[in-house]
């Protein structure tokens, strides 16, 4: 477990910038978890950065999850049996990445944040839809939506909230609202299970991670007030983060092929 001050002041400020960027412009910013663990705070290996980004993540979207359960925006069945398949799947997902080369493992990661900075480029419609309740006849398209979601979470390491957001929409018609909310819940449990696995091969360190879990509070609490100003420039705002996610996309393939 890392004890140095400079690593965790540096680990606090990296969960406070993700924070941030999350609190301003919604799901996307996890992915900054990794290369700011790798590139500033100084980890060495790939497999010990990604298990504690996804030890962080789980923690954030707990602590988000409890504000949207408040105030009853969460889709308590719908979200229970898409986290349970995808927890499954996730395990999966993590133990195969496991048995990738850090380098490798990074190129790969690349590509994932490429296509989450991709699709958050695509425009985001509010559509109003009835709510959904889990029966027999949608129960089966949510668990394999989960389990397929959860297995590329877990094996990018990510939380996969830009993928489970448009999963839960079209496996349960839920409105983006709604599912945005109810994500929350399969974030934490996918980032828990994959940090859980990496844990097991001792490449979850515990100082780094309550480093930046500390820095997320703060700069969550930095960022409300920050996302009530953006108001209209809030997609110009989101557009220039999707560029940001693409550069350092592009630097972190570029590293990972300078390494191999």
């Amino acid at each position: 477990m890392t004890t140095d001050l400079l690593p965790l002041v540096l680990a606090a400020f990296s969960g406070g910038v993700v924070a941030l960027l999350l609190t301003l412009f919604g799901g996307g910013g996890s992915v900054l978890a990794v290369p700011l663990l790798l590139y500033v705070v100084g980890v060495a290996d790939p497999h010990v950065a990604i298990g504690v980004s996804a030890a962080g993540v789980a923690l954030n979207a707990l602590t988000a999850l409890a504000g949207h359960a408040r105030a009853g925006r969460v889709r308590w069945p719908c979200a229970t049996l898409f986290a349970v398949t995808g927890a499954a799947g996730a395990w999966i997902g993590s133990s195969l990445a496991k048995m990738i080369d850090g380098q490798q493992l990074l190129l790969i990661f690349a590509v994932a944040m490429a296509a989450v900075g991709l699709s958050m480029l695509r425009p985001r419609l509010a559509v109003v839809r009835p709510e959904p309740r889990l029966n027999l006849a949608i129960a089966p398209r949510v668990g394999l939506a989960g389990a397929g979601v959860g297995s590329a979470a877990g094996f990018f390491g990510i939380g996969g909230g830009f993928l489970i957001v448009p999963g839960l929409m079209a496996s349960t018609g839920m409105s983006l609202a709604t599912a945005q909310a109810t994500s929350l819940l399969s974030v934490a449990a996918f980032g828990a299970t994959t940090a859980g696995n990496y844990a097991l091969s001792g490449w979850v360190d515990a100082g780094l991670v309550a480093a930046m879990t500390a820095g997320g509070v703060v700069g969550t609490v930095a960022g409300l007030p920050l996302a009530r100003r953006l108001g209209a420039n809030a997609g110009l705002g989101r557009s220039l983060f999707a560029g940001m996610i693409l550069i350092v996309a592009v630097y972190v393939a570029i590293r990972a092929v300078m390494a191999l």
